[in-house]
């Protein structure tokens, strides 16, 4: 799993919500993301953002530096 997949889980997993509620809610599927299978949109990520509550400067810095080293 690459480090942008692993914050999504992080985000997502912290505002305790599954991944049918965020398709529910947003329409987006993450599941092939968060399983590192497929490629992220930058509008894509931005309305993910949007619905976990960070903005992308955010999703970028709180804790991706540790997600990048942790996985290599």
């Amino acid at each position: 799993m690459d480090a942008a997949a692993a914050r999504v889980k992080q985000l997502r997993e912290a505002k305790g919500v599954t991944l049918e509620v965020v398709f529910h809610d947003t329409g987006i599927h993450l599941a092939r993301l968060e399983a590192g299978r497929a490629n992220v949109t930058l509008s894509t990520l931005e309305a993910v953002c949007q619905y976990l509550g960070v903005s992308l400067a955010e999703f970028f810095s709180q804790g991706f530096e540790d997600l990048r080293e942790e996985l290599g």
